[in-house]
């Protein structure tokens, strides 16, 4: 098990100081993710799932301007082999909520980043009636909400960052291995 924290440290470490059209690296929005999570007194699944939910805007190959359009596949593909989904679902779903809010929520695609919202264009944009049928159905799309709504909100230039290495009791803690 301490060879996923040690991992999941390294990734972050070499690669979260990068920016993917955000005014903050994805180590500052991770941990901004996450304290929202807390100061919504959220169990300790959902506050992983808000830490490591960009996880896959950190492997090889993403668009150095607005990151990897698949980002969320990719990291709950990772993220399975060591976290139940309660982490690895809200992170597979993430983009989905952005999508199903685009769709069903007035205002909400103006509240949105440039980032996010260009980002939505390479990720499906607006679903469709069976779309929203279909994510209405997945389990954790409800946490995916959450989520999503703290991944808007956690893009603070001014907050000071709280170190990603605070959070390690908590990946321990919801760890499978």
């Amino acid at each position: 098990m301490t060879d996923i924290l040690s991992n999941i440290e390294q990734i972050y470490s070499e690669m979260g100081h990068n920016h993917y059209g955000e005014g903050v690296s994805q180590i500052e929005h991770a941990v901004q993710c996450a304290r929202l999570a807390v100061e919504d007194g959220e169990r300790a699944d959902m506050v992983v799932a808000a830490l490591l939910h960009d996880i896959g805007h950190l492997f090889a190959g993403v668009n150095p301007g607005y990151g990897d359009f698949c980002h969320d596949q990719a990291g709950a593909e990772y993220l399975s082999q060591y976290f139940p989904p309660g982490v690895t679902e809200p992170v597979r779903l993430h983009v989905s909520a952005k999508r199903y809010l685009c769709t069903t929520e007035a205002g909400y695609i103006d509240s949105l980043s440039e980032a996010s919202r260009y980002s939505l264009e390479h990720q499906g944009g607006f679903m469709t009636e069976d779309e929203i049928t279909a994510f209405l159905a997945e389990p954790f799309y409800e946490q995916a909400i959450r989520l999503r709504r703290w991944d808007d909100e956690a893009k603070d230039e001014q907050l000071a960052s709280t170190p990603f290495s605070s959070f390690s009791q908590k990946i321990v803690e919801v760890c499978n291995a």
